[in-house]
């Protein structure tokens, strides 16, 4: 569904500072009457920047499945904003009768709102449930994944997505902890988290395990393949993705869908021995944010941008 224009004005500071907000803008290689879509509306912080380039005939469709971000919306008759997830990307350009983009824009991760919001459960810094729901409508948390996935299922997660070597032994301990407690908050999986962290790698351990299971929780790895793909259909020739990923899943499809049409990275070559791909890469190099945004958004440390433009 989407939301009719309606906002309160709140800095948009306070919820998300966006990370390599010019880069992935000036990807977008903006055409003033062009049509663009921000997949990931968070703070709208990419959405005001890429209106500022836009005129009267401009369009941005933005997304964001989070109901918290409808206190950023934006009040500006080129500005449409969908309340949903970006894998049904397709089905909602059409119902506003858009055929299709000149760019798309996404910056992928948790926004610094749900980090610091203790409710959301998505940080390990700040007690709380154990939620990690992006659209707190679904109904799967994170606590329901810890407390009614097989040990095998949790073993998976926490080695795929968390890229964890411990994996089999967390996942051994998670179902130790259960029958005799139900895991309900943060302190709890911490608790169970302790005999795999050591001081010095503690919190980098504790994010992987967090990942995992927000990954989990959301489907994201499977709803980006499905953004990716249906945008590569709405993009016009010479229309652009820009893409902001924060971790190597993220970014490993990203980068194999940039640069061979597909999520396994796996080369294409025509009869004449020319790699087939949709897509003609305009940064073969990844672009990380400067050491003084880092300094000043600490945030964006991981960030990488990779941009790509429909043949």
């Amino acid at each position: 569904m989407f939301v009719k224009l309606k906002t309160h004005n709140l800095k948009l500071t306070m919820y998300h500072t966006p990370a390599l907000l010019h880069e992935s803008v000036n990807g977008l290689n903006i055409r003033p009457d062009g049509v663009y879509v921000d997949v990931t509306f968070g703070g709208g912080g990419h959405s005001k920047e890429i209106l500022n380039r836009l005129e009267k005939k401009g369009k941005l469709l933005a997304f964001d499945q989070d109901e918290d971000t409808y206190q950023n919306i934006i009040h500006d008759p080129r500005f449409i904003f969908v309340k949903s997830n970006f894998r049904f990307l397709k089905n909602f350009l059409r119902y506003h009768q858009v055929d299709e983009v000149d760019g798309i824009l996404a910056d992928l991760g948790v926004s610094s709102h749900h980090f610091d919001d203790s409710e959301r459960g998505f940080s390990f810094r700040l007690p709380g449930d154990l939620d990690m729901r992006m659209n707190r409508l679904a109904q799967k948390t994170a606590a329901d994944v810890l407390n009614e996935y097989p040990v095998e299922k949790l073993s998976d997660i926490f080695f795929f997505y968390g890229e964890l070597k411990t994996a089999r032994k967390i996942a051994s301990a998670v179902s130790t902890f259960r029958q005799s407690k139900k895991i309900d908050s943060i302190t709890d999986f911490i608790e169970i988290m302790k005999p795999f962290t050591f001081r010095e790698k503690e919190n980098k351990t504790l994010a992987q395990a967090f990942q995992a299971l927000r990954i989990e929780v959301n489907d994201e790895l499977k709803a980006l393949e499905e953004m990716l793909a249906q945008g590569l259909q709405m993009l016009k020739s010479g229309g652009r993705f820009s893409v902001i990923s924060y971790h190597s899943l993220e970014d490993r499809l990203v980068k194999n869908f940039f640069r061979t049409g597909n999520f396994e990275g796996q080369i294409v070559k025509d009869f004449f021995g020319n790699v087939e791909t949709p897509f003609e890469l305009i940064n073969r190099k990844v672009i990380i944010p400067t050491e003084e945004e880092q300094v000043s958004n600490p945030r964006s440390r991981s960030a990488k941008l990779r941009i790509a433009e429909k043949i």
